[in-house]
């Protein structure tokens, strides 16, 4: 789960660096606006999940840009803040989509509360778009497919066939990178669940004092900061399928509740008292040794049995070479397609280059190199002398500065791009972990994902 980035617009410098201050100190990434003209160019640029808008601004104010907002289709949650607040205005800005009209000076508590509830509803407006997207996807046969031929792919294919129309529950073990959610996906989609839902929580993202009420949802004041009932993923997925990503990292108290709920095919919320009944599939996935886990007493053994009817391990591609030439040639070919470009075919010196890498990121780094190697290639096609130029032998990105010298005219642009290239090559050398990242190259973390947001970094298409 990606810290939420949250964009603060006030043409006062103090309000937006107290903002900025409360909210980093509250784990979010900020960005900032003095105006609505620079909020607007910014919304239609990059994603946020929340926007703080003040309505008293020079050349744009608050309000146009909610109605800008608004005709151009942006979907973000709008909190509106003004010291000018009147019943009027806040009729009229509900009206145009905003989430909720708080006054300067706003109360820390009730802003910080306000900025979860929009959350809560960006994050479940976002989850319902994506599941109908995925049965969009599934219907119209465009679900990503697991390519290769090599003989582990040829019986992870295979087996899928067998196991998906079946009730069996599934654990797909493989290093972090080589497609373990692809699995999950296939299974889903050749399932008889298939017309229902397929809801993905990734275990290691959420703090461990949150996952229970992210799994099985909570009652209104059932803690503090619960202000309304929240379903949680067993219940959105039920008549589905519920992905268990990175379930290695599950805590021990979460892990006997989802035990029970296996066993018993019922949860009770966080705070409730009422057992309610859930039919979902279970798919779980994880890059660490559960075995060896059960022994170190971090994982749970009966949910180990529970969960390991069939097992499913994916092989990083170091040990499936051969599958390199069709992953990269399909990788380019989407590339293309999503940036409007001329798919550059791959010399046949060039894939074998490829395959003497180690890719200790797999697929995942795969997908980053082919991406770059199509963007800065000159020819009409990517030659071996591209890929000596642009990748090390170890597998890991090259640092590409005589590319980008003959690339760019202008510094600004040298500069991002640079800063782009160093920032995925240090989240590829640290496996996308982002506070290990951020110690690394000394940054905070929430400057970390202001960058990555900034120049549109994400792991790839596994």
């Amino acid at each position: 789960m990606a810290v939420p980035v949250i964009l603060v617009v006030d043409d006062e410098v103090s309000i937006r660096r107290t903002l900025r201050e409360i909210l980093e100190y509250e784990d979010y990434a900020v960005e900032e606006a003095e105006d609505g003209e620079v909020a607007l160019v910014k919304l239609r640029a990059s994603k946020f999940d929340v926007v703080l808008l003040d309505v008293k601004m020079p050349k744009k104010d608050g309000m146009e840009v909610l109605e800008a907002l608004s005709k151009e289709q942006i979907d973000v949650p709008v909190v509106m803040i003004s010291g000018h607040g009147t019943i009027d205005t806040a009729v009229e800005a509900t009206k145009l989509g905003a989430f909720d009209f708080v006054e300067k000076p706003p109360d820390l508590n009730r802003l910080l509360l306000t900025i979860r509830n929009a959350l809560d509803r960006g994050v479940l407006e976002s989850e319902n778009r994506r599941m109908r997207q995925t049965i969009v996807e599934r219907h119209a046969g465009e679900l990503t497919p697991i390519l290769g031929d090599s003989p582990a792919i040829r019986t992870i294919k295979e087996t899928i066939e067998r196991v998906a129309p079946t009730e069996a529950r599934v654990l797909i073990t493989g290093e972090a990178g080589t497609g373990k959610e692809l699995v999950a996906k296939w299974i889903h989609g050749l399932s008889k669940r298939k017309e229902g839902p397929i809801v993905e929580v990734n275990c290691a993202a959420i703090p461990s004092e949150l996952i229970e009420s992210e799994l099985f949802g909570h009652e209104k004041g059932s803690f503090t900061g619960a202000t309304k009932q929240r379903i949680g993923k067993f219940e959105q997925a039920h008549g589905g399928t519920l992905f268990l990503d990175e379930i290695g990292d599950m805590s021990l108290s979460a892990q006997a509740k989802v035990l029970r709920a296996l066993q018993e095919s019922t949860i009770t919320r966080v705070g409730g008292d009422r057992s309610l009944p859930v039919d979902v599939r279970v798919v779980a996935a994880t890059n660490k040794n559960l075995l060896q886990q059960i022994e170190q007493h971090q994982f749970r053994e009966d949910l180990y049995h529970r969960l390991s009817v069939i097992l499913f391990h994916v092989p990083p591609l170091r040990e499936r070479r051969m599958d390199i030439p069709v992953l990269t040639e399909n990788i380019a070919e989407r590339i293309a397609r999503r940036n409007g470009l001329q798919a550059k075919p791959f010399s046949p010196d060039a894939l074998t280059a490829l395959q003497q890498f180690e890719w200790r990121g797999n697929v995942r780094e795969l997908h980053n190199v082919v991406e770059r190697l199509t963007i800065l290639s000159m020819g009409e096609r990517i030659t071996q002398l591209d890929v000596e130029r642009y990748v090390l032998p170890g597998g890991s990105t090259a640092n590409p500065i005589v590319g980008l010298l003959d690339r760019y005219d202008q510094f600004a642009e040298f500069r991002d791009s640079a800063e782009k290239l160093f920032i995925e090559h240090k989240l590829t050398q640290n496996d996308w972990n982002i506070s290990r990242t951020a110690e690394a190259i000394g940054i905070q973390r929430s400057h970390l994902y202001n960058k990555m947001g900034k120049y549109e970094i994400s792991r790839g298409d596994e």
